[in-house]
């Protein structure tokens, strides 16, 4: 039944990627990190429904009940952070950011046999000068999806201490390098069945 409901819901798939224009050494070369700002809109709806698609901007499961946009706060921050570690120069910069999305499995969509899912992050990003808070770029969008693991290999990526956390903070922490000029780049796409 669940993956009759699931071809139902999501049919032969949807395009997803991980996009963003990448800034040159030229532009980044000069910047060290000097903090990370990240807003979470109250306006962004939230569903706690269990079920395999909920309709909403942020589907989090991974910490316990209570205010999700403050959790997703915490984790694009430290994601961010890391990403941004590679910036060594003398021009103190901060990285500020608004998410539109994140949108990752509930647990019933984690447990589903079926292999899909997508980790759906997008949010909006500007640099800015420390010291004078000059708009040095931005904003920008960008988009930082994902396949997300289901049913057997989530298991075994949970076994491994793997969690959905963990995959999305690396992959949002290498899309923000890859931007920054500072990592390989880390765009892609991909079609796969999810939300």
């Amino acid at each position: 039944l669940a993956s009759l409901l699931l071809t139902a819901c999501v049919g032969g798939g949807a395009n997803f990627k991980t996009e963003y224009d990448p800034l040159g050494p030229d532009a980044t070369d000069a910047w060290r990190l000097a903090d990370v700002r990240v807003s979470v809109p109250n306006s962004l709806t939230v569903s706690e429904a269990e079920t395999l698609l909920p309709n909403a901007d942020i589907v989090w499961r991974e910490d316990p009940a209570g205010d999700r946009h403050a959790q997703v706060a915490t984790i694009m921050k430290n994601a961010i952070t890391q990403g941004a570690q590679g910036l060594r120069g003398s021009r103190r910069v901060i990285i500020d950011v608004t998410v539109t999305r994140f949108h990752a499995l509930t647990f019933r969509a984690e447990q589903s046999e079926a292999d899909w899912g997508v980790h759906n992050i997008r949010f909006t990003a500007r640099v800015l000068d420390a010291a004078t808070g000059e708009v040095l770029v931005g904003p920008v969008d960008i988009r930082a999806e994902l396949p997300a693991l289901s049913g057997k290999a989530m298991r075994e990526a949970r076994a491994k201490g793997q969690t959905q956390k963990k995959m999305i903070t690396a992959h949002v922490a290498r899309t923000v390098a890859g931007w920054l000029g500072i990592g390989p780049d880390n765009r892609n796409d991909f079609s796969r069945q999810g939300n």
